[in-house]
C-alpha cells in the first residue's frame, strides 16, 4: 500500500495513495482483477465505515435499507432521488473523514495509525425516480456524491422491491433511453469511467409490454440491454434462491456476449441457510458475476444485535449493557466501535484542531477522570 501526506493530516501522519484516484476507476480495476467484487448492503455512515474497517471491496447503499433506516418503511418507491443522493453522499465523506481519523490513530493513548483503503460505493437508483429526465437528474446528483456506480432497473413507477408481488415492466426501449442517459451525463461530467449497471425484473414481472414472461422475458431483455453498449454490468432479479435460473440465465446471454459481466444479489429476502445446495460466490464469479451484494446485510445485522440489547437491559436492567461491554471488550474481540471516541475520531480532532490553533479544542482529558475507566 503506498502512502502519501495529505494537508488534512498533522505532519509525519499519511493515507493511502488511492485515496486521490476515482472511485470508479478504482471498482473498475478490483473488476478487472478479481474473481468477483463483494459489498455488504448497508444504509448510514456508520454501517459504509465498518464496511471498510473490516476490509471489504466496495460498499452497497441498499435502496431498501435505506427505506426502513431513513424512513420505517418499505421498498415501494416512497423517497426521492434527492434523500437517497443524499445519503449516498454523507456516506461517501463519511469514508473519507475516517480514513483521515483511521491514520491518525490515538498517539496520546500509544493507539497506532491504521491505513485503510476507502471502498467504492455502489448505489441503488431504483427506476430512475421518473421521466429519462428525472434520471439525467439522479445521475449528476450521484456523481457530484462521489458515487463509483449505480444500477437502474426497468419497473414501472413506483416501483417494488424485487422480491415483492405485482411487479410491472416499462418498455425496453424507454429503459435502454435511460440507460442512455445514465451514460451521457457521466460522460459529460467527465466520469467515463462510472460504472452502470442495467436490472431487469423480468423473472417475476407480472406485467409486460411483451408477450414472453419468466425467465424467456429476462434473457430477451438481457440481450436488448447489452446490445445498446452501455451497461457495464447486467443484473437479473431471482424470485428465489435456486441455483438454476442463474445458471441458465448467465449461460444464455453469454452465448451472444461471451464476455458479459453480471451482478447478483445474495438477497436477504432468501433463507439460504435451508438450501440444501446454496449456490457458492466462488461459483458465481465462474458464471460470470464480478459484483455480489447482500442488499441488507447491516439491516438485518442491525436489527439482530439491537434486539438482543433491548431483550437484556429489559430483563436484566444494567447488567443487560454490562454483558454487551463485556462483549465488546473481551480481548479476542476486534469491535471498533467499542470506544465511540476513536471509532468517531475525537483524537484527529484534537491534534488537527490545535494545529489549526483552535484554542477549544485539547487533547487533555479531564483531569479528574481516571483515563482507564473511559473509552
Amino acid at each position: 500500500m503506498d502512502l502519501v501526506s495529505t494537508p488534512l493530516l498533522p505532519p509525519g501522519f499519511k493515507v493511502p495513495a488511492s485515496r486521490n484516484e476515482s472511485p470508479s476507476r478504482r471498482l473498475r480495476g478490483m473488476l478487472a482483477s478479481k474473481p468477483y467484487v463483494f459489498a455488504p448492503g448497508v444504509y448510514d455512515p456508520m454501517g459504509a465505515q465498518l464496511v471498510m474497517y473490516h476490509g471489504f471491496d466496495a460498499v452497497y447503499f441498499s435502496g431498501y435499507s435505506f427505506a426502513i433506516g431513513h424512513l420505517g418503511t418499505t421498498d415501494m418507491d416512497l423517497y426521492s432521488s434527492v434523500e437517497i443522493a443524499d445519503g449516498a453522499r454523507r456516506s461517501v465523506s463519511a469514508l473519507r473523514k475516517f480514513q483521515l481519523t483511521m491514520a491518525m490513530g490515538d498517539p496520546d493513548k500509544k493507539v497506532p495509525p491504521t491505513h485503510l483503503e476507502i471502498p467504492p460505493v455502489v448505489v441503488d437508483m431504483d427506476a430512475g425516480y421518473g421521466n429519462l429526465f428525472n434520471v439525467q437528474r439522479t445521475v449528476e446528483l450521484y456523481l457530484n456524491a462521489g458515487v463509483a456506480a449505480a444500477h437502474l432497473e426497468d419497473q414501472v413507477m413506483p416501483k417494488r422491491c424485487g422480491h415483492i408481488a405485482g411487479k410491472a415492466l416499462i418498455a425496453a426501449d424507454e429503459f435502454v433511453g435511460k440507460l442512455k442517459m445514465m451514460r451521457s451525463v457521466a460522460d459529460d461530467l467527465g466520469h467515463p469511467d462510472f460504472i452502470i449497471i442495467a436490472r431487469t425484473d423480468g423473472v417475476s414481472a407480472t406485467e409486460a409490454p411483451e408477450s414472453k414472461r419468466g425467465l424467456e422475458l429476462a434473457i430477451d431483455r438481457g440481450l436488448r440491454y447489452l446490445d445498446s453498449g452501455v451497461p457495464d454490468l447486467l443484473w437479473c432479479e431471482f424470485p428465489t434462491a435456486e441455483r438454476g435460473p442463474t445458471e441458465t440465465f448467465c449461460t444464455e446471454i453469454r452465448k451472444r456476449f461471451p464476455k458479459a459481466r453480471f451482478a447478483f444479489n445474495y438477497s436477504s429476502s432468501f433463507k439460504w441457510f435451508n438450501e440444501k445446495n446454496p449456490i457458492t460466490w466462488d461459483e458465481l464469479g465462474l458464471l460470470g458475476i464480478g459484483f455480489i451484494f447482500i442488499t441488507l446485510a447491516l439491516q438485518h445485522a442491525a436489527g439482530h444485535g439491537m434486539s438482543v440489547l433491548l431483550e437484556g437491559l429489559k430483563h436484566e436492567k444494567e447488567e443487560g449493557y454490562m454483558e454487551l461491554q463485556r462483549k465488546e471488550w473481551a480481548e479476542d474481540a476486534t469491535i471498533p466501535t467499542k470506544s465511540h471516541h476513536l471509532f468517531t475520531g475525537v483524537p484527529y480532532h484534537h491534534h488537527v484542531g490545535q494545529e489549526y490553533g483552535a484554542s477549544r479544542l485539547s487533547r487533555n482529558i479531564d483531569e479528574h477522570l481516571e483515563i482507564s475507566k473511559v473509552v
